[in-house]
């Protein structure tokens, strides 16, 4: 049986009007009505007519996500979360690995290819504020940190204060030789330059020095490069009691030259990560991670586009922030006792 927009409306306890303002993008819905929609088109299955509504519109009912890389584990949840939202509206996702170069960043800045798309949802990693501005795209939302204040709709999480708190968690373990690696200083290294800045904040905060050899570049942020980083710290004698990783996979590749070297986590070494990836709640040890909440990013960067989408064009950009939390696991905490 294929609902209608009544059927949603009923179910809800709001009228048709109201539902339709809340499929097609309108954000002068209260909050708790939104959410009561969602909840009934969640419940029904509704789907939109999209072929009259597309005819009626001009559109085509397909927005895109672009992100630099798909098999980072953190860029394939988000976008997961990001198909479940744009379900709501009835659109479509098509997703874009742009790998993180200036000339697929710009293709799909542009829009991808002739009305292919109606909106697009952008992580960038080389394109700058400047270069967005010049382009004549798309209604668009950025998500990550290369830009920010920019030309469109920004959402994102507050890197230096989540990487404070994570930094701040591990000297609370009694830990003074705090390691970091994934540092880098490429333009590209947005994220990896907010979490170094939340880090030695904490260091500065418990009195504790800024040391150089504890610091690991890595040029991407993958299992092998969280491995290779560790080694490399374990090589020069920096002896670090506990090592934060500006990413989940950096950790998990640290994790394994850890036990390598015949290391215990956590007692000789505590670990930290970023993102709370799925993998790491099945790690061994489970990792202790800094979560920012993927679904309500995707969630916030849809409602941000189908507002631009239902005639916000002109509106001055808008900067969310979204919040995070400590998931402590066994990589910090230690194994439950039995």
């Amino acid at each position: 049986m294929r609902h209608r927009l009544k059927d949603v409306a009923e179910r809800a306890g709001v009228s048709v009007k109201t539902v339709s303002n809340v499929v097609n993008g309108y954000v002068h819905v209260r909050p708790d009505t939104r959410a009561r929609v969602e909840e009934a088109i969640a419940e029904l299955n509704y789907r939109p007519n999209l072929s009259a509504r597309n005819l009626r519109t001009g559109r085509t009912g397909v927005i895109a996500l672009a992100v630099p890389e798909l098999d980072m584990p953190y860029f394939a949840e988000l976008a997961r979360h990001v198909v479940t939202a744009a379900g709501v509206h009835g659109w479509t996702v098509l997703v874009d690995q742009t790998g993180g170069g200036p000339e697929q960043e710009r293709v799909a800045a542009s829009g991808i290819g002739d009305h292919m798309i109606d909106g697009l949802i952008f992580s960038p990693l080389a394109l700058t504020a400047d270069d967005l501005t010049g382009l004549d795209g798309i209604p668009m939302v950025l998500v990550g940190e290369r830009v920010d204040h920019g030309p469109a709709d920004h959402v994102a999480v507050d890197n230096v204060a989540a990487a404070r708190e994570v930094t701040a968690h591990l000297i609370g373990l009694g830990r003074r030789r705090i390691a970091a690696i994934g540092a880098q200083r490429t333009p590209e290294g947005a994220s990896a330059r907010l979490r170094l800045e939340g880090y030695r904040a904490a260091l500065a905060a418990a009195g504790l020095p800024y040391d150089e050899s504890l610091v690991a570049p890595a040029a991407a942020w993958h299992r092998a490069d969280g491995a290779a980083a560790m080694r490399r710290l374990l090589a020069s004698g920096a002896r670090p009691d506990a090592v934060f990783c500006f990413n989940d996979t950096l950790a998990l590749g640290a994790l394994r030259a850890l036990h390598e070297a015949r290391l215990r986590v956590p007692d000789d070494v505590a670990v930290a990560g970023f993102d709370d990836v799925e993998d790491g709640r099945f790690s061994v040890p489970t990792l202790s991670t800094v979560s920012p909440d993927k679904e309500v990013i995707a969630r916030l960067a849809v409602e941000l586009l189908a507002g631009r989408l239902a005639g916000e064009r002109a509106a001055p950009a808008r900067e969310l922030s979204v919040p995070y939390r400590l998931e402590l696991r066994e990589s910090t905490e230690g194994r439950a006792q039995a």
